[in-house]
């Protein structure tokens, strides 16, 4: 494999340039020295509709899309993109019902609205569990796959691409809220730019393989020659139907992971938590749009190499170590055969969506500790200086921890964007029910809550480690909520078992709240629900693609 070249670094230090240049002028416009924790973790009332949809995309696009993603599309096509696409369907619902009840509430926060809305064990737990998830699943496997592929296109060492990536997020983060938001929109643009770089050569190279020209005919030639990979919808007893069971990627668990990450995650909703509505509103809006681009970036070029593959191409580059096709090559593979220059601006494009994340979380990880945790329960008195200076603190230790742990997390045996998944979707569903009977029903008290995020977690794992082995569930293969999985025991696909935990919360904290019903109820009233005419029409519009985009590929 041929690796970077002069060109290619030169290309990738304007970038790091621009983004660091850009990230310090903004810090030293603040008054650093002076600076607040609202500042520092919000950037209150400072980040711009375009600032907060570009920073939105930023902190969501990392390397378990440009890798997992893209070997997600080479191992079973387009149907991986349903989560980009019911994203976009999903931000509308939280920019026009969620964002509303935040605001009016004062709630900056995910812990404080769990505070409010319950008490403080509820939000502490929370809080705790947040801080694990944040650290141990996604701060590591954004920071391991990202090194991955940084180190497999420039030939540099594992270990030290690591620490670049960590030291490069922790120079943004440091700067607080604002500069991350900021410097967002310049990662979103090399993003955005490099990573169609790569799409268009990708698809440019099937139609020279089969003796042709352009974009467009190798585009076709993909629908011809990998027809398999462009259904949407998988029927039962497809290979990947365990990944993606049928019809609850439209009316099922994909409503649950996308509602509990974009509206009930302090990594994504801070972004937003600092801007008047309208402007909230407009940001998702657009990190919406951009959403239905994301799957042309990171999936396409993954059937592109697929087809490719199959063509004879990538025949070696596509094995690991053990000699078995490692699907997350594909990507990288791909990278290695772009021309000098180009390659050095998709690399940035794949640094930039590392960088973003790694900077977004880490003040999540920043703002939970800081704010729900050391101000509340160690150091009620602490000064507004203080409280940046343990915010900055928490964020190395956070790095530091994420690179001493991701090794040793199995991260490359699952496939990225999979391990993510799959290791959230075990919080996602008791979380996602306390917040949504808390906005919604007066009556939830703390005692329900408490019971969906600890009792959703172990039923969570009673689903997927316990009943397998206490029951033999071949008689719900009929309904295709059971699968046989590669060891011969028949299991509930994950985003089933989400499901299925979520309406158990559900149903415990309702009968929960009829028994005592709670008097802590949020604050809301019809009109905080009403959209501009120009929202409506732009979500309308974002609605409209999607169900085409359904129909086309179903």
């Amino acid at each position: 494999m041929q690796k970077l070249q002069t060109l290619d670094y030169t290309v990738f230090f304007v970038y790091f340039i621009i983004v660091s240049a850009y990230g310090y002028w903004i810090y030293k416009k603040k008054h650093s020295a002076n600076i607040s924790t609202t500042d520092f973790f919000l950037a209150e009332g400072s980040l711009t509709w375009w600032a907060i949809g570009s920073s939105l995309i930023a902190s969501n696009i990392s390397a378990e899309q440009f890798i997992g993603a893209s070997g997600d599309g080479f191992a079973m096509g387009l149907a991986i993109a349903t989560y980009e696409w019911m994203a976009a369907a999903t931000l509308i619902v939280v920019a026009v019902f969620f964002m509303p009840i935040y605001l009016k509430n004062r709630i900056f926060t995910m812990p404080q609205f769990l505070t409010q809305r319950y008490n403080n064990t509820v939000a502490m737990i929370m809080a705790i569990f947040w801080l694990f998830l944040y650290v141990l699943v996604n701060l590591t496997s954004i920071l391991f796959l990202g090194a991955l592929a940084v180190s497999t296109i420039s030939g540099l060492n594992f270990t030290a691409c690591m620490i670049g990536l960590a030291v490069f997020a922790v120079i943004i983060t440091l700067g607080g809220m604002k500069v991350i938001g900021y410097t967002d929109v310049i990662q979103v643009f090399f993003l955005i730019l490099g990573g169609l770089a790569t799409t268009y050569l990708a698809v440019d190279l099937v139609s020279t393989q089969n003796g042709t020209e352009g974009i467009l005919k190798g585009f076709s030639l993909m629908l011809d020659q990998s027809a398999d990979h462009f259904h949407m919808i998988f029927h039962k007893g497809d290979p990947h139907y365990a990944s993606l069971p049928g019809l609850t990627v439209l009316i099922g668990g994909m409503w649950i992971v996308n509602l509990n990450y974009w509206g009930c995650n302090q990594y994504i909703t801070q972004r937003a938590l600092g801007a008047d509505l309208k402007t909230a509103r407009e940001g998702i809006l657009f990190a919406a749009f951009l959403k239905l681009l994301m799957p042309v970036i990171v999936v396409l070029p993954g059937i592109a190499a697929y087809t490719l593959y199959q063509k004879g191409l990538f025949q070696k580059e596509m094995l690991d170590i053990t000699g078995e096709v490692n699907k997350d090559h594909a990507y990288p593979v791909l990278l290695n055969l772009l021309p000098a220059g180009l390659k050095g601006l998709s690399f940035a494009a794949l640094t930039a969506a590392v960088v973003a994340s790694l900077a977004g979380k880490a003040n999540s990880i920043s703002t939970i500790f800081t704010l729900d945790i050391f101000k509340k329960y160690i150091s009620p008195d602490a000064s507004e200086k203080r409280l940046v200076q343990v915010g900055r603190i928490t964020i190395w230790v956070a790095m530091l921890m994420a690179i001493l742990i991701s090794p040793f997390m199995g991260i490359d045996k699952k496939g990225g964007f999979q391990f993510i998944q799959e290791m959230t979707g075990l919080v996602s569903p008791g979380v996602f029910a306390a917040f949504i009977l808390g906005f919604f029903w007066k009556k939830t008290n703390s005692q329900g809550a408490l019971f969906a995020i600890v009792g959703g977690f172990l039923l969570s794992l009673f689903f997927k480690f316990v009943l397998p082995d206490l029951v033999n569930l071949q008689f719900l293969e009929p309904t295709g909520f059971a699968v046989l999985n590669a060891d011969g025991v028949y299991t509930i696909p994950f985003l089933d078992t989400m499901g299925f935990v979520f309406l158990i919360c559900v149903a415990v904290m309702i009968f929960l709240g009829l028994q005592k019903p709670s008097s802590k109820g949020l604050a809301i009233d019809a009109s905080m629900f009403k959209v501009a005419p120009t929202f409506a029409m732009g979500a309308g519009l974002i609605l409209f693609l999607v169900a085409i985009l359904y129909v086309v590929f179903w």
